[in-house]
């Protein structure tokens, strides 16, 4: 049994930098608007020391929180080859520099006619038929 250690995520340095200068700041209006209590200016260092303290506790919550992992899926390319003269038709997996009428893409196992690229299309997944 060996213990897995979870992953560490690493906080940039200059939003940290950002939190800090936020709170700082903040706490400053509270105690300018604490201050100017008694000549009537109060209120709206307050406010602007209020909203700093909650942007600055927001963005350390954001920090904190789990980013969700994009993984790209690619899909399943078909390319379909077919006999013109006598109707075979063989699914293969797309290769580059296949395109639809592509002549000469191989010999036809029942008549040795060359053959050509049909169609090509993605292939549907069982997630994609819920």
């Amino acid at each position: 049994m060996s213990a897995e250690k979870p992953a560490t995520r690493r906080i940039s340095t200059f939003l940290i930098a950002i939190i800090l200068i936020t709170v700082v700041l903040a706490v400053a209006a509270l105690s300018v608007g604490i201050q100017a209590y008694p000549e009537g200016d109060w209120l709206l260092y307050l406010l602007i020391g209020f909203s700093s303290l909650a942007l600055s506790t927001y963005m350390l919550a954001q920090t904190r929180r789990r980013t969700p992992r994009v993984v790209f899926k690619p899909y399943k390319i078909a390319t379909t080859i077919a006999c013109p003269k006598c109707g075979f038709k063989n699914i293969r997996e797309f290769e580059r520099g296949d395109y639809i009428f592509k002549e000469n893409v191989g010999a036809c196992p029942k008549c040795e006619e060359k053959m050509t690229i049909a169609s090509i299309y993605r292939e549907a997944d069982e997630e994609d038929k819920d």
